[in-house]
């Protein structure tokens, strides 16, 4: 999720869902609330850690800031380096996801096919967004992060873009690799009123409509691969605060035209690769998910039983 986060186009929340553990995820932050006050003045540490599943929110988290910090630097030069193969690798990630999460939907109806479209259009119109440019001041750091992380969270909306609509994505990287704490601080701060507020809609949603909600993630997904079209040609640029240009709007050609438009390779063979290789990853991430949940689900009920047996003999 964290390498995930780094890359414009590309969500966290994608590599949540296709890993089976999103609305887990919606779960957990969202027993964030009064109830793990109240477990932990009646039980104490341990009784409010296994109220908000806390042991399951810092692997991801942990893991999310370890690969955050560690690849934020190796993705940037990537991208600079080989942006057609990387883009190509996230391309045929999302292609597989999106497939993924339609499966996720219990039935395909009109409401559904609505839904879909309505999501589609809705990253679509962000895709088409032209950038702004913000003041890179502590509160507008803050808010920033909040709506950031709301996206970040939605499979196929990319809260990394959406830093980059607002002109702060340059100031955020810079603050990822050189450590400066009060930047990251403020992101953080919005991060977490955002996640903890937005999680809570997005919790209840899946839970009172959820053939629905997956219809419009799944029209997130399909807009999303807009941004990710690895043969890409800048057609406008932008100068952000540092008066450095920066790429403003692109246009999706084939491999023939890239090759005319930019002089470059347009590595057809290793795209076809690095596609392939982003389809198994979905591939292998959904089987062992598959494989894991039955497992869980197993233990859940043995324990539920367990319980019960367990009170009916203090009963009697």
């Amino acid at each position: 999720m964290g390498a995930a986060d780094v890359v414009p186009g590309v969500s966290g929340g994608t590599v949540a869902l296709i890993s089976g553990i999103y609305e887990e995820l919606l779960n957990s932050l969202r027993s964030i609330n009064l109830g793990a006050l109240q477990a932990l003045r009646e039980g104490g540490i341990a009784a409010a850690w296994r109220h908000i599943n806390g042991t399951f929110l810092l692997a991801v988290f942990s893991g999310a800031l370890v690969s955050l910090f560690s690849l934020a630097r190796f993705i940037v030069y990537a991208l600079e380096r080989w942006p057609v193969l990387i883009w190509a690798f996230f391309f045929g990630l999302v292609c597989a996801s999106t497939i993924h999460v339609a499966r996720q939907l219990e039935r395909w109806g009109i409401r559904e096919v609505i839904a879909l479209i309505v999501g589609l259009v809705i990253a679509l119109a962000i895709n088409m967004a032209n950038p702004t440019q913000l003041p890179d001041t502590w509160w507008m750091l803050t808010i920033a992060g909040a709506i950031a992380i709301c996206a970040m969270i939605l499979p196929g909306m990319s809260g990394t873009y959406i830093l980059l609509l607002l002109g702060l994505y340059s100031t955020f990287l810079q603050a990822v690799s050189q450590f400066q704490l009060l930047i990251l601080l403020s992101f953080g701060v919005g991060c977490v009123v955002g996640l903890l507020s937005f999680s809570h809609l997005l919790s209840w949603l899946l839970r009172h409509y959820h053939s629905t909600t997956m219809a419009v993630l799944t029209g997130f997904l399909i807009g999303s691969l807009q941004m990710i079209w690895p043969w890409r040609h800048v057609v406008s640029y932008y100068e952000n605060r540092h008066g450095e240009m920066e790429p403003l709007a692109h246009e999706l050609v084939m491999p023939g035209a890239y090759a005319a438009l930019t002089g470059k390779d347009p590595m057809v063979a290793g795209v076809i690769v690095a596609v392939i290789t982003g389809i198994i990853l979905v591939a292998g991430l959904e089987l062992w998910a598959a494989r894991t949940r039955p497992e869980e689900a197993s233990d859940a009920t043995g324990e539920m039983v367990a319980d019960k047996a367990e009170s009916l003999s203090e009963g009697l």
